[in-house]
């Protein structure tokens, strides 16, 4: 029911806001897009704006109000959902010029953070995509889209497995049936950071609702020409995808045209450890780009081979022969400088088509991506033609999958202008010669400026008013303008119509002034409207095709990768690896794909690595901090990625057995906020990689049970390498400090050890950075604890307890032989008689002391306390 206190413009903004009420509501009104009420002070929050009040006499009833200019639409839009809020825009869908009254609105779109289309609000590096998930059981439904691509994946799985996925993915929104809002794995997602959830009617979900949905969106009665079993769990989740996408976009979704079922078997498994650990797209500690792996290796030309590397790097291949595919193509751009160099040229003039084509799809191309797109176009020939007649497989595949689409082109270059602009309703985007009525207005408007020119010369020499001018305006058209004084003396004609008086003359009109401004005015407007109509029909031509355009973005995609790994092998000098089923792991002086980039060149040491039936399958390495036992894990771990990406590798040679799943504990995270304790994260970690590996997973560890007691945390690294050699039986890299585990290899026919080479002269140590074979015989801890200066008190107290427990406490007679019976006979009385006889005082103090909390500065106060009490 109406509210009589509203005005008409009110009522209908509250009943538009009525639809979606969590939405901020941008309403246009003229060259403003205005807010109201709530939204008002949300927004200004988020955007920056001030907020005004309509009605100020009203008092504490009048309504909050906040606008920008709608120029400046994307900017804003960009804002609001960054700050994870939703936007509904709407627009005045009349001319106002043509209504009398209340012009009419509607929203046009509800833009989410999961929706974006615009190249303004979008990464253009990183695939934005937007997920749905549905539970039954213990299985889930997943399914994911790229609306700026077109890209639509499904695919189904364990509840367990979902948040690895969700991980992978990195979905900027994710749509939830409001029957999953209180389930376990929907809060523990929550808990993520920057985990956007909308909460969707439970009927999109439903499978006969979601069935009806994905057919009527591709023009289907069955998924399976897709390779998708209708009945599956993953087509609910697709379905409420559509829907989603239909009731927030309110345009065509003519270039999502097939659904891609992904096979979780056909990628090697990251789980959302390895992926962090190993610092594949984000750094660890600060959470960028710059330093990653993915930054690092990353020499593509165009976004949409950036946005490609991203996913190789996520999810590399575990067939061998989509493998070797891939390599055949590097191998031949790294040996044929001339192809690549071409490649690469022409790519780098290249726009984003994939992007590009779906803004053509979605209606929300502007005349400058038209122009970008047959641009892009323009260069597809010349691509074509120098991968013709290629030995590799896949860039003979590449170039016949390349559509010219020269009607496109052709269409595109006809109609617009060599550079556009911006927008569509001002004109100026029509080339001449297009359109004869567009000429013939257009004529009639520029004859109109000549005439003009004309009549202002004549009414001078008729009048003999030497400073008469004709001018324009928009609120009065053309008009006279005489100066006051020369008005004052009567020497305006008696036909001139005064029309205003401004701050030192007076305006005028005549009836042959009126005439022709209805006329040139009158052309202005319908040229401009033409253009409108032929720009709007130009792209529904182009949309036809945004399916053929947007695989012919995905072609590029691929060859700028692929010409990009072999640009980075070139450049780096690595190799190509050899694939094998075998579960082997040969490599001769590997390097760090990372810090051979970072580092000068020639600084960093080389390594080589074998595990194997005959080699070993398990490595032990030991030796102290900062000596590269970590750096030297990961890089074996970043190798296995590079080859099954289908890149070279940095190395002199390598021939590496197909990894079907990675795991990788490299450092401790504290999860306090979530109520675990470091070690509580570690063990869980580990729980995992015992739980899952396979004898064809690589494991890299590095200080398992660092976070407990010395007695426990020996027997779990033990216990845990015992379980990796006869029960799981992969091959795994663990760097440790525990020394004592070096005596696993006289039992364990599958484990080597290697240690860090350390040079040591008279009391100073050199870290070599070489992995050697054999155990390290000391850790070098108050060494390190120098290096990473540690007050030279604290060292030299640590010296004393040092020779103390030394000379204290010898071999445990009840044990064998070796490093293991020292380490448990010092623990011992290292607790039984070491803090015995220390000052009483002193063990109070420690008893105490809650280093859970301690600062830095705490902590030294203590280590002074402590020195003081001990005497």
């Amino acid at each position: 029911m109406a509210d009589a206190s509203l005005t008409p413009m009110m009522q209908q903004y509250r009943e538009l806001k009525a639809r979606d009420p969590d939405a901020i509501l941008l309403f246009r009104m003229g060259d403003f897009y205005e807010m109201f009420g709530e939204d008002a002070v949300r927004a200004s929050a988020v955007l920056g704006i001030a907020v005004t009040t309509r009605d100020r006499d009203k008092g504490d009833q009048a309504v909050p109000m906040a606008g920008f200019p709608h120029p400046a639409l994307e900017t804003y839009l960009a804002k609001i959902v960054q700050a994870g809020l939703r936007a509904a825009v709407c627009e005045q869908i009349e001319d106002p010029k043509l209504v009398k009254g209340l012009v009419k609105r509607d929203v046009v779109r509800v833009v989410t953070p999961g929706t974006l289309t615009e190249e303004a609000l979008l990464d253009p590096r990183t695939a934005n995509y937007l997920a749905a998930v549905v539970e039954v059981g213990t299985k889930v439904g997943l399914a994911w889209v790229e609306l700026s691509m077109g890209r639509f994946s499904l695919t189904s799985l364990l509840r367990t497995e979902l948040a690895d996925e969700i991980a992978r993915l990195s979905p900027a929104e994710t749509l939830v049936s409001e029957l999953s809002v209180d389930a376990p794995w929907l809060r523990s997602l929550r808990a993520q950071p920057g985990f956007a959830v909308t909460i969707r009617p439970s009927w999109d979900f439903q499978a006969e609702q979601a069935r009806k949905t994905l057919f009527d969106q591709f023009g289907v009665t069955t998924l399976e020409g897709f390779g998708v079993d209708d009945r599956n769990l993953e087509i609910q989740a697709a379905g409420a995808l559509v829907a989603y996408l239909r009731e927030t976009q309110k345009s065509s979704l003519g270039h999502i045209t097939r659904l891609t079922p992904y096979r979780r078997a056909d990628v090697l498994t990251l789980d959302e450890t390895t992926r962090r650990s190993l610092e594949l797209v984000r750094t660890l500690r600060e959470g960028k780009r710059e330093g990653s792996l993915l930054q690092v290796i990353d020499r593509t030309t165009t976004p949409m081979g950036a946005r490609l590397l991203a996913e190789y790097v996520t999810s590399p291949l575990t067939s061998p022969a989509l493998i070797e595919e891939r390599l055949g193509a590097v191998d031949e751009l790294v040996n044929d400088a001339t192809l690549r160099g071409e490649l690469r040229e022409a790519l780098g003039e290249a726009y984003d088509l994939e992007r590009l084509a779906a803004r053509v799809a979605t209606g929300r191309a502007n005349p400058r991506d038209l122009s970008s797109l047959a641009r892009t176009l323009a260069l597809l020939p010349r691509i074509k033609a120098r991968l013709t007649a290629r030995r590799s497989q896949r860039l003979s595949r590449l170039e016949g999958a390349i559509e010219l689409c020269p009607e496109v082109r052709s269409s595109i270059e006809a109609a617009l202008v060599d550079d556009p602009p911006l927008t569509i309703k001002e004109g100026g985007l029509i080339r001449p010669g297009y359109h004869p009525e567009l000429d013939r207005l257009r004529s009639a408007s520029k004859e109109g400026k000549s005439w003009i020119a004309k009549y202002q010369t004549d009414q001078i020499r008729r009048t003999g008013i030497s400073g008469l001018k004709v001018g324009f305006n928009n609120v009065f058209g053309y008009y006279i303008e005489i100066s006051h004084s020369q008005a004052q003396r009567g020497e305006v004609p008696a036909e001139y119509i005064r029309k205003q008086t401004v701050k030192n003359a007076e305006r005028y009109y005549t009836p042959e002034l009126k005439e022709f401004e209805n006329e040139v005015r009158n052309a202005d407007e319908r040229a401009n409207a033409l253009e409108y109509e032929l720009f709007t029909s130009l792209r529904d031509r182009v949309s036809a095709d945004a399916p053929r355009l947007i695989q012919a973005g995905s072609v590029l995609a691929q060859i700028d990768v692929l010409s990009a790994l072999a640009e980075l092998a070139a450049r780096q000098g690595y190799c190509r690896p050899e694939i094998v089923a075998d579960p082997v792991f040969e490599v001769e002086a590997g390097r760090h794909p990372v810090l051979d980039v970072v580092l000068p060149h020639g600084d960093f040491v080389p390594n080589d690595t074998r595990l194997g039936p005959d080699d070993g399958s398990l490595l032990l390495i030991t030796g102290p901090n900062m000596a590269g036992k970590s750096t030297y894990i990961r890089q074996v771990a970043l190798i296995a990625i590079m080859a099954q990406m289908g890149g070279f590798v940095p190395a002199r040679r390598a021939r590496i057995g197909v990894v079907d799943r990675l795991f990788a504990r490299v450092g401790a995270t504290d999860e306090l906020s979530r109520g675990q304790s470091t070690f509580m994260v570690e063990m869980t970690e580990t729980a995992n990689i015992l739980n899952n590996a396979t004898p064809q997973s690589l494991v890299i560890l590095d200080e398992i049970g660092r976070g407990t007691s010395t007695f426990d945390g020996v027997s779990l690294a033990w216990a845990i390498t015992e379980h990796l050699h006869d029960v799981v039986g992969c091959r795994t890299l663990f760097a440790t400090h525990y020394h004592e585990l070096v005596e696993l290899e006289k039992t364990k026919a599958r484990i080597r050890n290697a240690n860090v080479v350390v040079s040591e002269s008279q009391g100073e140590i050199v870290f070599l950075h070489r992995i050697a074979p054999g155990g390290a015989d000391q850790s070098y801890g108050i060494h390190v604890a120098r290096l990473a200066g540690v007050p030279s008190p604290v060292l030299d107290r640590a010296r004393e307890i040092l020779a103390f427990l030394e000379k204290q406490h010898g071999p445990d007679p009840g044990l064998p032989e070796g490093p293991i019976r020292r380490k448990v006979k010092t623990a011992r009385s290292l607790q039984g008689s070491l803090f015995a006889a220390l000052p009483e005082p002193l063990v109070a103090e420690l008893r105490q002391t809650d280093l859970a909390t301690l600062g830095p500065d705490q902590a030294l106060d203590l280590l002074k306390r402590l020195r003081e009490l001990a005497g």
